[in-house]
């Protein structure tokens, strides 16, 4: 059967939704098993276009779609997911380094990019770091004020 990226993309989401999938290697195995071949590199992209999350999971990580959320869920989120896994936040020039427990920190990429608060640039999570971009020197001091109290 032939796939274009956007039935294959429904496809992944519904996988998703109807098992557990902890790794890219087993979304690429459960979408061969339905009869589509993909890369890795392809369902790698299709994990960061998706924007899937990876989520607690009994001792480890499963992906999941995000729900559509306002400003004031996001904002919720966030506040759950920091006093979760919060370990430190420090600032450097306009970069906020935020230390989470071990996989937490694309949750809370995840959640503080919702926000698209106007004075982040972005996020990159690693593990257990996000590094927070501030637009300016000024702002870091306040993104790490306001985290810090949601957490």
């Amino acid at each position: 059967m032939a796939y274009d990226k956007a039935a294959r993309q429904r496809l992944i989401q519904d996988i998703i939704h109807q098992e557990i999938v902890r790794t890219q290697e087993e979304l690429a195995a459960l979408l061969a098993e339905r009869g589509l071949s993909a890369t890795q590199a392809t369902v790698s992209r299709d994990i960061k276009e998706l924007r899937l999350i990876k989520v607690p999971y009994r001792d480890s990580h499963r992906y999941a779609v995000p729900h559509p959320q306002d400003s004031a869920g996001a904002q919720e989120r966030l506040t759950r997911v920091l006093h979760e896994v919060l370990v430190s936040v420090q600032v450097s020039e306009n970069i906020v380094l935020v230390k989470t427990l071990s996989g937490g920190a694309d949750v809370v990429s995840e959640a503080i990019d919702r926000l698209e608060w106007e004075d982040v640039a972005g996020t990159v999570a690693g593990d257990n770091t996000v590094l927070v971009v501030a637009r300016d020197r000024s702002s870091a001091p306040n993104i790490a004020d306001r985290l810090l109290s949601l957490g």
